[in-house]
């Protein structure tokens, strides 16, 4: 099994600094790690040997991951996420049908205009929503570019939507995602599962010396997550107000942060 880790822009014969406890940790549980260079959209392909891959790395976009693969492939290197089970992942229309069950309501446009937007808007109802695309919230952002308090008010609600358009500029990615909002409590866990088993559960990195006061147990959600077939994806789990653990978000284990003190289990983990 080959680990793929970005380069340092600097060092290229180096990881990049944030992956570099990574790399070590990855070479002491047996990996052989290589080192690709990251340009934003994509990834041009250092010296990696043949082999099964996986990659852990910044975020690429469903076509520059796309890129990747075939840069891969063309050099015998064949990773373990195709191309469209990382397109699945990474993007929100790939994985809420399957958690519908277990996940705010949802719907969404396939592009950035109104038309699409006032559509998802009047098939989510009335009440507050949290807005996204299909990849990626403006959380930090959250009063003028993510929270929409009455979707009701048309024209406050695209307010919102403009702004977060505005804000993601070229990183918009597919559409406007409406999720019908919810009252979580201030900590999420984030879940790891490697062939749709739960391999490490944790805090998010976000949050990472916090958890909710609740444990956590990940097997009443294995069936639902399982039966996706993805083999590497990270699922985020909050707590609602009501007790009801809800999925916040579901995406690709290559392009997701690990704390710290949950790198070298995850590691091993994978090795496995």
């Amino acid at each position: 099994m080959i680990l793929l880790l970005p380069s340092d822009p600097l060092r290229p014969r180096r990881p990049d600094e944030h992956f570099a406890p990574e790399a070590a940790a990855a070479r002491q549980a047996g990996f052989e790690v290589a080192l690709v260079e990251h340009t934003g959209d994509g990834a041009v392909v250092g010296r990696v040997p043949a082999g099964l891959a996986v990659y852990r790395g910044w975020m690429l976009t469903a076509p520059g991951y796309a890129r990747f693969a075939e840069d891969l492939a063309g050099r015998g290197v064949a990773l373990v996420t195709s191309a469209a089970q990382y397109r699945q992942a990474h993007e929100l229309p790939g994985w809420y049908a399957a958690l519908e069950s277990i996940t705010p309501a949802t719907f969404w446009s396939s592009d950035d205009g109104r038309a699409g937007f006032d559509r998802a808007r009047l098939a989510l109802g009335a009440g507050p929503a949290v807005l996204r695309d299909w990849t990626k919230s403006m959380k930090h952002y959250w009063h003028e570019a993510a929270f929409i308090p009455s979707l009701e008010d048309a024209g406050a609600a695209w307010a919102v939507a403009a702004r977060f358009r505005e804000l993601r500029d070229d990183s918009f990615a597919g559409g406007f995602v409406l999720r019908r909002f919810e009252e979580f409590g201030p900590a999420e866990v984030r879940t790891w599962w490697i062939d749709g088993a739960c391999a490490v559960a944790g805090p998010h990195p976000d949050s990472p010396e916090a958890l909710p006061e609740v444990p956590f147990d990940p097997a009443p959600y294995a069936s639902l997550i399982g039966g996706l077939g993805l083999p590497f994806v990270t699922v985020d789990f909050a707590l609602r107000a009501d007790g009801v653990w809800r999925v916040v978000e579901l995406g690709d284990g290559q392009v997701s942060d690990c704390p710290s003190a949950l790198r070298d289990e995850l590691v091993r983990k994978l090795l496995r």
